[in-house]
């Protein structure tokens, strides 16, 4: 019981961590710029990218070591890791 509840908070939080950096992403390509957005951009971007690192290395091992073959952790944790690529592949290309 305590796996299945770990892998339902992990599913979640991951799904969390993409649709925060998918909102961004949506957010400056239609150049919509309110003051309270920017604040909370400011605020959560640094944190969340450590995380999303944090995550997705917890992931892998939670997968690893539990033999998890679930479809949605599999598929939050390579949403995940794309969404990692493209953010920290941004500040190179």
């Amino acid at each position: 019981m305590n796996k299945l509840k770990t892998e339902k908070i992990l599913t979640i939080i991951n799904f969390v961590v993409v649709a925060y950096f998918t909102v961004i992403y949506l957010l400056y390509y239609f150049q919509i710029e309110f003051v309270i957005i920017g604040v909370f951009r400011e605020l959560l971007t640094i944190p969340f990218m450590f995380g999303q690192l944090v995550l997705l290395v917890f992931g892998i091992y939670f997968i690893v070591k539990n033999r998890a073959f679930r479809f949605l952790l599999l598929m939050s944790i390579t949403s995940l890791a794309v969404c990692a690529v493209l953010t920290i592949g941004s500040f190179f290309f």
